[in-house]
């Protein structure tokens, strides 16, 4: 079973490099081909040319954003400088990093044992812990703002440094997550878990030195995402910090937008910057990310 599972995950690991990478060997024309690598360069261009904007107007000076050119006619690093030297982003910036860390590692460890729970145990109302996990997904992030920040103040997570906490606490197990782990375990063979016990290894070992080991990629594609989710928060951060100097990046760059004005050289250079966190977990886990997306639809 372990034998089949492995050989069919290989093969639709190489089927999605290969769409990624293109095909390795030449095929023949067809009109069809031709029609999706134009649709696909469609989507690229859709998809790029906004992010293109983005960079190329953090290094316009103020004067040049009202002539809408595509081009800065006199490019400069100022824009960055300024927002480095004027404003709190560098604080800003950790504040999102140690968040979507907090919540990335909390999410990676909790997510994985109760899916892995949820997974290979009975015990009484297992299904109905499940089906109550589930449901929770159809609530409305909106709805939940207020029992958070009920409980935040009534536990002190809403001043001084416990403002980490209560920024990072509704994120650090998530109901998805579980729900995906949960999918993942289940293909694990138990036979692999039983030779376990049978070696004398307690449970925990079971699961952190063979289960989580067997669903890697699993977990690599739940971190990426959490961190993703994380980074971008806007509403909740929004409420909870109570100063400046808590606020998380996507905070701090919305008041860059004034009630008269608004300093888009600065809106787009910060979030030129935000992207570079991004941008380096996608290159160094993209691999990872792919094993995810492939291995999500096998059944063990």
């Amino acid at each position: 079973m372990a034998t089949s599972l492995d050989t069919s995950a290989q093969r639709s690991i190489e089927l999605a490099e290969r769409i990624v990478t293109g095909p390795r060997r030449r095929q023949r024309f067809s009109w069809s081909m031709l029609l999706a690598y134009v649709l696909l360069s469609i989507g690229a261009v859709t998809m790029i040319v906004p992010f293109l904007w983005m960079i190329l107007t953090s290094l316009k000076p103020a004067p040049e954003l009202v002539d809408f050119a595509f081009l800065p006619k006199n490019p400069t690093l100022d824009n960055y400088r300024n927002v480095l030297t004027t404003s709190s982003f560098g604080r800003w910036y950790v504040n999102s990093l140690l968040v979507a860390i907090i919540s990335t590692v909390s999410v990676a460890f909790f997510d994985s044992l109760v899916g892995y729970t949820l997974a290979k145990y009975a015990f009484p109302g297992k299904v109905i812990i499940f089906i109550g996990i589930l449901a929770t997904l159809m609530v409305p992030t909106e709805m939940l703002i207020i029992p958070w920040y009920t409980m935040s103040v009534a536990w002190g997570w809403h001043v001084g440094l416990m403002q980490y906490w209560g920024i990072a606490f509704p994120g650090v197990i998530t109901a998805v997550g579980i729900f995906l782990m949960r999918q993942f375990f289940e293909g694990v063979p138990d036979e692999l878990l039983d030779a376990a016990r049978i070696d004398g290894m307690h449970e925990f070992g079971i699961f952190w030195r063979v289960a989580v080991p067997l669903v890697k990629p699993a977990v690599a594609a739940l971190c990426i995402f959490n961190f993703i989710g994380n980074w971008n928060a806007y509403l909740w951060p929004l409420i909870i910090a109570s100063g400046r100097q808590f606020y998380t990046l996507p905070v701090g760059l919305s008041f860059f937008r004034g009630e008269s004005t608004t300093q888009w050289e600065k809106i787009m250079t910060g979030a030129s910057l935000a992207t570079v966190p991004l941008l380096i977990v996608f290159i160094l886990f993209q691999r990872q990310i792919i094993k995810g997306i492939a291995l999500t639809g096998l059944k063990g």
